[in-house]
């Protein structure tokens, strides 16, 4: 009989401690509570012949998008393939879709893992990866509906039932399904107050509609359970920031930027894209940031090769080296993502489509705007945000892209994009209640007649 794991999955290992060591990895990834690494070595020692830790490893390695890793990541997959002789179908369906993913094929990979729960529906493992990879390619019908399709097959008393559907709610926020994105979070905060994704959800949902308040009010009731000893600090920490700077509190942001997103707070990629991002939102606003701005990018390792490898990533190093004013730098590494995605040897990554039609053309608009060509800029921000979602993050996370093309309307000479400016402010407040922010931007483009001053 083919041992399975807590949930009926086929594993090719007949180690309970190999078995119970990789269930304890699979809750940290899903949970952000420490890196899993320590637990797939215990995995491997129970069972040296299982493959399957090691594709755990090089799947988490691979999740962080720093292109350092990947070789490092290909070394454990190699070491996994070296070991399915005995695995058993579904473990070599990760092997597959992982292979894809390091080659930079995030699309195929996502299409292995689709199929793998169709058979096995609760592979968390397959969720918790594919809903990574949608996020990062911005798939935001994906986002929803791979957790729907899985959710009813899971029992509620399994201890990983409240992270996939908090999985399933940061979906609904994703596609503007606000109300029922907030009760599913909640729900899966009842089963389980530690899901950080399902606070991370929730605070979305909070930041779309505008308030503030009770965003703030949100973490802070959370707070015990994110802040300290989990990966995902440093996000949430973020999405603090975002509902002060709503309320144009920029000298708390400021703090917050000084405690939780500097120094030996960013560890990886994904949290120096925060901080870059903050910081960006506070250059928007005229708050100089610009030594921030030098330290951040003199702490992130960035090597030519690593230009290109993830457009969203590419922009926000981009907006880093600009706003430390290094502005010859930032046009080098525009250089680069470009040499990059146009190389041959690119034309199966998934970044390279999602480079060519967002990245690149968000680049150049951001520059742009860096250099103080605020009429081209706008035209060019305006040009491509319809398609933003197409290079990756959340709406909250592109909505830098909305923030710079008001600051480039608002201080452009030219009718054309002051058009432009009045329509998006037009747009913004028919999503959400006006906010201190909004009527910043309808002061900075003349319009601050439109927003009632008590914001109502």
């Amino acid at each position: 009989m083919t041992p399975t794991d807590p949930r009926g999955n086929p594993v090719s290992t007949g180690s309970a401690a190999a078995r119970d060591a990789a269930e304890t990895a699979l809750w940290r990834m899903m949970s952000f509570y420490d890196p899993p690494l320590a637990d797939l070595d215990a995995a491997t020692a129970a069972d040296p012949g299982w493959c399957l830790p090691h594709a755990m490893k090089a799947g988490f390695l691979l999740s962080l998008t720093e292109p350092s890793l990947l070789d490092e990541a290909a070394r454990h997959l190699a070491a996994a393939r070296a070991l399915d002789a005995d695995a058993t179908a579904r473990e070599r369906a990760h092997l597959e879709a992982l292979a894809f993913g390091i080659e930079g094929r995030w699309h195929q990979a996502c299409r292995v893992w689709d199929d793998l729960l169709l058979e096995h529906p609760r592979d968390a493992l397959a969720l918790q990866w594919a809903h990574l990879w949608d996020f990062y390619r911005g798939d935001a019908h994906h986002l929803r509906a791979r957790p729907a399709r899985v959710l009813p097959e899971w029992d509620e008393a399994d201890p990983l039932h409240p992270y996939v559907l908090a999985l399933y709610a940061f979906g609904l926020e994703e596609n503007h399904l606000y109300p029922q994105a907030e009760e599913a979070g909640r729900r899966a905060l009842v089963a389980d107050a530690r899901v950080p994704w399902a606070v991370h959800a929730v605070a979305h949902v909070m930041e779309m509609q505008g308030r503030f308040e009770d965003g703030a009010a949100w973490l802070r009731q959370h707070q015990p359970g994110w802040a300290e000893g989990n990966g995902f600090a440093a996000h949430l920490w973020w999405h603090m920031g975002l509902f002060r700077l709503e309320a144009l509190d920029t000298a708390g942001v400021l703090r917050l930027v000084d405690a939780h997103l500097s120094r030996d707070a960013l560890q990886i990629t994904l949290q120096r894209v925060d901080a870059a991002a903050m910081l960006w939102r506070l250059h928007l606003l005229g708050v100089a940031v610009d030594g921030c701005f030098r330290d951040l990018v003199a702490a992130w390792p960035l090597a030519d090769g690593d230009a290109g490898y993830y457009a969203f990533n590419d922009l926000h190093v981009l907006i880093a080296l600009a706003g430390a004013g290094d502005l010859g730098g930032a046009e080098r590494w525009l250089s680069r993502c470009a040499e990059r995605v146009l190389a041959a040897d690119d034309a199966a990554r998934a970044n390279r489509a999602m480079a060519r039609e967002v990245g690149l053309p968000l680049m150049r608009g951001f520059l742009a705007f860096a250099r103080g060509e605020f009429d081209a800029a706008a035209q060019t921000l305006h040009g491509v945000r319809a398609q933003a979602a197409g290079f990756g993050g959340s709406h909250a996370q592109r909505d830098l892209v909305d923030q710079t093309l008001l600051a480039a309307a608002g201080a452009a000479g030219t009718a054309g994009a002051k058009a432009i400016g009045r329509a998006l402010l037009n747009e913004r407040l028919l999503a959400k209640p006006a906010t201190p922010l909004t009527r910043h931007w309808a002061q900075q483009l003349g319009l601050a007649g439109r927003v009632p001053p008590n914001g109502g």
